[in-house]
């Protein structure tokens, strides 16, 4: 739980605050953005929550802060925000909350699919605790566990233990030494069933890799997100850590695939048509060059 005095001064007065352990993960702007806000490299509470519903989604920032950076001045009933993951973003697509430090706040996703469809699929991995494990339990447990990338892996292991799950993920980012039992190689996209497509992106780790499912939902570990600032779909130039270059022609690569969201591990979601998509990602790719 955040420390009250730690309590960052850019919080306004009220029950809800943010102390200075936050890394800046933008999961809570994300969750409830009427209440938290960046002020430089940290997130603040600028306005308290009034509503039922804000004062829920602001409950929900605290289970999904990695870091337990956010805390309140009295209590309030925790269960709200922790029953409310995974939470459904559109579909059979939802995002699992309960963010992991060691991925610095990245988010994982849980596709639910049934059985003769090939199950579940976990894309990168939260906390493992047992509230989020019972709710995906009940919801049909994990088959297949998808790694983007080496850092947002987080309790991979536990979760693929607990489900029996077989992991996915691409060899350059060393899949062999976390015991993956599918190991992707080369740049040509794999296809796991008929919904599900691995599309290898090396550019920000020499192994990352984006999943596909059904040509609409498009998960990209920390490949690719949109900016509202820039108001279009954007690359993280600063936290390239293999090749920009590479990660430019990856980003072509993404021209030849239709979908509809972009669900990232970092930076925020996306939805449009398959032609909006497409004309964003040419900017991107547009834009990238010239900085590259």
């Amino acid at each position: 739980m955040a420390n009250p005095s730690r309590r960052l001064p850019e919080n306004v007065p009220g029950d809800f605050y943010v102390d200075d352990t936050c890394i800046d993960c933008d999961a809570c702007r994300q969750i409830a953005p009427t209440v938290f806000r960046d002020h430089g490299e940290q997130s603040s509470v600028f306005r308290q929550p009034e509503t039922d519903e804000e004062v829920r989604r602001a409950l929900m920032s605290i289970i999904a802060c990695p870091t337990s950076s956010i805390g309140t001045s009295r209590k309030y009933d925790a269960r709200v925000g922790v029953e409310a993951f995974p939470e459904r973003i559109d579909g059979s697509v939802f995002y699992c909350g309960f963010n992991a430090e060691s991925s610095f706040g990245a988010w994982s996703y849980l596709v639910v699919r049934p059985e003769e469809e090939g199950g579940n699929v976990l894309i990168d991995s939260p906390r493992f605790t047992r509230p989020l494990v019972r709710k995906i339990e009940a919801l049909g447990g994990v088959r297949t566990i998808f790694l983007t990338h080496r850092d947002d892996v987080a309790d991979h292991d536990k979760f693929a233990r607990h489900f029996r799950a077989r992991r996915v993920m691409h060899a350059d980012d060393n899949a062999a030494r976390y015991g993956v039992e599918r190991v992707v190689e080369g740049d040509a996209a794999v296809r796991l069933d008929d919904d599900l497509l691995v599309i290898p992106t090396p550019g920000h780790t020499r192994g990352h890799a984006v999943l596909l499912y059904r040509d609409k939902y498009l998960f990209t570990g920390d490949h690719l997100a949109w900016s509202p600032t820039r108001d279009t779909l954007t690359a993280f130039r600063g936290a390239c850590w293999y090749s920009w270059a590479v990660q430019t022609r990856s980003m072509e690569k993404l021209l030849d695939y239709s979908f509809e969201w972009v669900l990232p591990g970092h930076g925020r979601i996306h939805h449009d048509t398959a032609e909006e998509m497409r004309e964003h990602l040419k900017r991107c790719v547009e834009w990238m060059r010239a900085v590259g």
